[in-house]
């Protein structure tokens, strides 16, 4: 991590535990918000007006947190408004490398090497964890965001008439409903898969094990009606937030994060529903199961000797060539 905006030791994924040795996972640090006039948002201070060309976007395609605002990004149209840079798959000594394996790139806007130097460029002193994804202030050289959730939501209303209005990840009518999905879906599934693979005790990984699997066969349940989507038939950032996880489950958390009591595939409506939404135009451009499955085999801590599985065969779920 950073401390002082000072590189420190070797990067590791477990941030903090907690007393039964669970993962805990670190706060966002820069919570500004992108608004049509350039009002503060509901953190942080005023002054970033939705302007085009003046927002990038630094994600890494293993990410379940950076792939969100990437299908946000996708599904308002906001590609030529937000340009955007993604890292290579791997978890390296210094985090997060702008490189050239197939389908990253290099950095060509602050010409950084690794993520890290991108929070020292904003905060000379930074101290704390250099994670993606990260909405960079071309204007002001500074990162305006690195929480998921806000720039979700940003790239939903914060850029007015710049993005496509015909699509509401949030709408009014359906907020409490996507705000209750949420606050129950994150700590036990989104979050949950890493408390799992990141326990330091057989108790704390039992607990989030339970928390998973109850959430999946929970979410299975909602959805045996025949409903597309968690809201009924509107696509929202609830479903945003499901999807990213579910299309990395087979992939990565039910081998590397031990989730294996049952694989996706073996929840017939949850498998349903995860193919549905990659049908949606643009989502599966988002998808890169090389990165997945790289990005996620990289992790030292769980995998010493870093050899990526051949398996599973997950070309059920990719339906575009990346």
């Amino acid at each position: 991590m950073l401390v002082n905006g000072k590189w420190t030791a070797e990067w590791h994924p477990v941030q903090a535990t907690d007393e039964k040795g669970g993962f805990v996972r670190q706060t966002s640090s820069f919570r500004h918000w992108v608004t049509p006039d350039g009002a503060a948002g509901i953190t942080g201070d005023a002054g970033f007006i939705a302007e085009p060309g003046r927002y990038h976007l630094y994600v890494a395609l293993i990410c379940p947190w950076a792939s969100r605002t990437l299908i946000a990004r996708k599904l308002k149209g906001l590609e030529d408004v937000v340009s955007v840079s993604v890292v290579e798959p791997w978890l390296l000594d210094e985090g997060w490398h702008f490189g050239d394996y197939p389908g990253a790139d290099r950095d060509t806007l602050n010409n950084a090497e690794w993520i890290h130097q991108l929070y020292t460029r904003a905060d000379d002193t930074f101290t704390g964890r250099a994670t993606v994804p990260v909405l960079w202030d071309k204007k002001t050289h500074t990162i305006v965001n690195n929480e998921s959730a806000d720039i979700v939501r940003m790239f939903n209303s914060g850029f007015g008439d710049l993005a496509r209005t015909n699509i509401d990840l949030c709408p009014a009518s359906l907020q409490s409903e996507i705000d209750s999905l949420n606050a129950e879906i994150y700590p036990l599934l989104n979050n949950g898969v890493y408390r799992a693979g990141f326990a330091t005790t057989q108790v704390s990984y039992a607990e989030a094990v339970r928390d998973v699997f109850g959430m999946l066969d929970k979410l299975e349940l909602r959805l045996a009606d025949g409903r597309d989507f968690l809201c009924g038939d509107a696509f929202t950032e609830a479903d945003i937030r499901l999807f990213v996880t579910l299309i990395r489950f087979d992939a990565a958390y039910y081998g590397l994060f031990k989730c294996n009591l049952r694989q996706l595939r073996e929840y017939a409506h949850l498998d349903r529903y995860t193919r549905r939404v990659l049908t949606i135009p643009g989502i599966s451009s988002t998808v890169n199961i090389d990165h997945i499955k790289q990005g996620y085999y990289s992790i030292r801590a769980l995998n010493p000797a870093g050899i990526v599985p051949e398996g599973p065969d997950m070309r059920a779920y990719v339906l575009e060539e990346k």
